[in-house]
C-alpha cells in the first residue's frame, strides 16, 4: 500500500482566501468612494501649524526653517512641493494632493502638508 499524499490546499483554505480578497476589495472601494475634495491645506512645521490656505485660490508659500526651505504651491485645487533643499526630494517628487486626509511629508525638514475639510 502506498501512503496517501496530503493535499497542500483544502477547500477551507480557498474559501478563506476568497473571503479575505473580497473583504480587501470592499474596504478599498469604500475608502476610495468616501474620499472628498478638501477645502484647505494645513502646513505644519515641527508639529506646529504655520499656515492654513484655501485650495480654491492659487498661491505659493515658502516654509523657511533652520532645517531648510520648502516651496508649497497650490494650483488648480491641488497642492505640491515645487522646490525643497532636502537631500532626498521625496516631497518634491510626491504626486499632487487634493483629497481630505492626503499628506505630503518632508522628514528632513519635519514638514507635514495635509488636506483638511
Amino acid at each position: 500500500m502506498k501512503p496517501e499524499k496530503e493535499k497542500l490546499i483544502s477547500i477551507g483554505d480557498i474559501v478563506l482566501l476568497a473571503t479575505v480578497i473580497l473583504l480587501c476589495v470592499v474596504v478599498t472601494v469604500l475608502l476610495v468612494t468616501s474620499r472628498e475634495d478638501g477645502l484647505e491645506v494645513e502646513i505644519v512645521s515641527d508639529g506646529e501649524v504655520v499656515k492654513t490656505m484655501e485650495l480654491k485660490k492659487d498661491a505659493e508659500y515658502e516654509v523657511v526653517t533652520d532645517r531648510g526651505t520648502n516651496l508649497v504651491v497650490i494650483e488648480d485645487g491641488q497642492v505640491t512641493v515645487k522646490e525643497a533643499d532636502c537631500p532626498d526630494k521625496v516631497c518634491v517628487n510626491h504626486k499632487p494632493i487634493s483629497m481630505t486626509g492626503e499628506t505630503i511629508i518632508c522628514l528632513p525638514h519635519k514638514l507635514v502638508i495635509e488636506i483638511v475639510e
